[in-house]
């Protein structure tokens, strides 16, 4: 992926130097009330923790939002050794992240406008180990990159892409670059269904399902809907800069997709798949709404919930 001519965005808060951000304690805890969503079966939290798209708890943060509760959860934040720098960062990884971001606040621009919206970016936030979430608790490296509805921020511990390469084996080389860019874009699709209230939607009908089963089926769609949002904006991309692409990235994105879909972690984790317990798709979903999206370049596209085929 070329990116020396991405436009920076500002809108990023860096923590990476926070020291003390790694804390001290045994996990986090789960805000309470709205209902909750789920994430699984408990044999593959682990290995879906690693996986990026929404945490359970920031969904049910957007109900407690919804249901009047206008009180966040209590958690106990990270002390800072130093202050968050604000701006676009001057690092290698951080100037490629807020490269990406940026490109992805104008081409989104450019949809919004054409549709007759407005439209607000994402805020992103960069640490290492473990931070303060906001609204939607602690972030921690285990979890990935995860958005967050109530603030509009996604928060990312860069770290997580090594861990693509070398966990995963998702991309290998210069094209990890790219695969970087897709994990992005897929958590600024989460922000744009945020935008268009489809988050909301869903968190309503999730209380309202009957089972845990229904409210993953709900989860998955959403997620494969980020995935086919993700493609939308290396289309317009593309479009923009023809020579973005390099030989490679493609693959690397759709390898990292199949590494990460609900059937590989669960049958990496205990040699079977349940699919009722899926929560961001299969690998071929993934891969093939991904390509959706790369391949007709519109929103309209990308609606997973009227799909006859997910």
């Amino acid at each position: 992926m070329r990116y020396d001519d991405f436009r920076r965005s500002d809108n990023v808060e860096d923590r990476r130097d926070d020291d003390s951000s790694g804390g001290s304690g045994g996990g986090f805890g789960l805000p309470m009330g709205g209902g909750g969503l789920g994430i699984g079966t408990v044999i593959v939290l682990g290995l879906l923790g690693w996986a990026f798209g929404i945490d359970p708890r920031i969904l049910i943060g957007g109900a407690e939002i919804l249901t009047g509760g206008n009180q966040a959860p209590t958690y106990q934040t990270d002390r800072r050794s130093s202050p968050a720098k604000e701006g676009a960062p001057t690092d290698e990884m951080g100037s490629m992240i807020s490269g990406v971001l940026g490109e992805i606040d104008d081409r989104w621009s450019e949809i919004f406008k054409d549709s007759g919206q407005s439209y607000s970016g994402p805020r992103i936030v960069l640490f290492r180990n473990a931070t303060n979430g906001g609204r939607c608790g602690m972030a921690q490296a285990a979890m990935g990159p995860f958005y967050c509805p109530p603030d509009k921020q996604i928060f990312l511990d860069t770290g997580f892409f090594r861990q693509v390469e070398t966990r995963f084996h998702g991309c290998s080389g210069s094209a990890c670059k790219f695969t970087a860019a897709y994990i992005i874009a897929h958590e600024a699709g989460h922000h744009i269904q945020n935008l268009l209230g489809i988050l909301p939607r869903v968190t309503r009908l999730q209380q309202l399902s009957g089972s845990k089963a229904e409210s993953n089926a709900l989860q998955v769609k959403v997620e494969l809907q980020a995935d086919c949002l993700s493609g939308v904006w290396v289309n317009r991309e593309q479009k923009k800069r023809p020579n973005f692409l390099e030989e490679g990235d493609i693959d690397a994105a759709l390898t990292t997709a199949s590494a990460i879909g609900d059937d590989t972690l669960q049958r990496q984790a205990t040699g079977r798949v349940v699919p009722d317990s899926f929560t961001h798709g299969s690998a071929e979903q993934r891969k093939r709404w991904f390509m959706t999206g790369f391949q007709q370049g519109t929103v309209q596209a990308c609606n997973t919930f009227g799909a006859e085929r997910l």
